[in-house]
């Protein structure tokens, strides 16, 4: 059953259920974090679309890239969105993603301008397993990990964008919150569902309530954001957790991953979580934990087997 709503109008193309496109890479393109000041000041907001994409080994980088206004993600780019991280998501070869905002901004939530302005209607479909949200991906259930690098403004819908992902880096002076309280726009893209079982029900409503910002410091505290880097390291520094993390054994990580995500989400029972963990990771043991624990063993007989992590 569809909703609709007066006033907004959207492309049919946009209630699409989520499918596997093949991915092009931007010649060229370059990641924000390595840019000059200068340099992003003037680069071509319309380069590559509104989302950019780029292959580095492992990793997928991807990039909201409408700067001038702040990242806000219109009709194009939710759909653009859904159809690059749906890719990721069946891409073998692929194993973590990185989301990003390109120009300084991660994403200013949905675009209120196209909203006020447009005519006709959207019809919303009720049922949320089957198709996009307004902000494309915000209700997809990834099978592997997904790392947002957060640089100015992640409000609103951009606040959304950045719960789905599993670990935020966050720059210092980076700003979240659920500024669309001031315009009466509800929160339909996950954030009443993911924040509270992200930060716990009190500071999720705080945040909720009152629409208040917060800076890189308090979301840390909150454990909204996972590391907090100086300004114009966030990608990179969320490039380097990537590839730490894709070097991982796969299945075991992916294994744990699920499980963590079913025990909060899906199970209705501890004991169902112990089962659920118990037979989704014996499989693991035969597939990936004999061949670690051999590397275990020789290169204890070496002396030693921990070796130093950045993470």
């Amino acid at each position: 059953m569809a909703l609709t709503l007066r006033r907004i109008s959207v492309n049919n193309s946009f209630r699409r259920a989520i499918h596997h496109v093949t991915l092009n890479s931007v010649k060229g393109q370059r990641l924000y974090s390595n840019m000059s000041k200068e340099e992003r000041k003037g680069a071509d907001p319309g380069a590559g679309g509104t989302v950019i994409s780029e292959r580095r080994g492992t990793v997928m980088v991807i990039g909201i890239n409408r700067p001038e206004a702040r990242n806000a993600v219109n009709q194009e780019t939710a759909q653009r969105l859904t159809e690059e991280l749906s890719a990721f998501d069946q891409d073998n070869s692929l194993n973590v993603a990185v989301l990003y905002g390109v120009g300084g901004n991660f994403c200013a939530g949905f675009d209120l301008k196209e909203l006020a302005q447009s005519s006709g209607s959207l019809k919303l479909e009720e049922d949320v397993s089957c198709c996009p949200s307004p902000m494309g991906p915000s209700r997809m259930r990834l099978s592997k990990p997904l790392i947002a690098a957060v640089s100015g403004y992640a409000v609103a819908g951009g606040l959304e964008l950045a719960l789905l992902a599993d670990l935020r880096v966050v720059e210092e002076s980076s700003i979240m919150g659920v500024f669309c309280r001031r315009f009466g726009v509800p929160l339909i893209d996950g954030g009443t569902v993911r924040l509270p079982q992200l930060i716990g029900l009190s500071r999720a409503l705080d945040l909720i309530l009152t629409g208040r910002p917060v800076k890189a410091q308090e979301a840390l505290t909150f454990g909204l954001a996972n590391r907090v880097v100086p300004d114009g390291q966030a990608l990179q520094v969320a490039l380097e957790l990537a590839e730490q993390v894709s070097a991982f054994p796969q299945l075991c990580l992916r294994a744990d991953r699920n499980s963590a995500y079913h025990a909060v989400f899906d199970s209705s029972s501890f004991t169902q979580s112990m089962q659920y963990e118990f037979d989704h990771g014996l499989p693991v043991i035969v597939a990936e934990a004999v061949t670690g624990a051999t590397k275990f063993t020789l290169g204890a007989g070496r002396g030693g087997t921990f070796s130093k992590s950045k993470l």
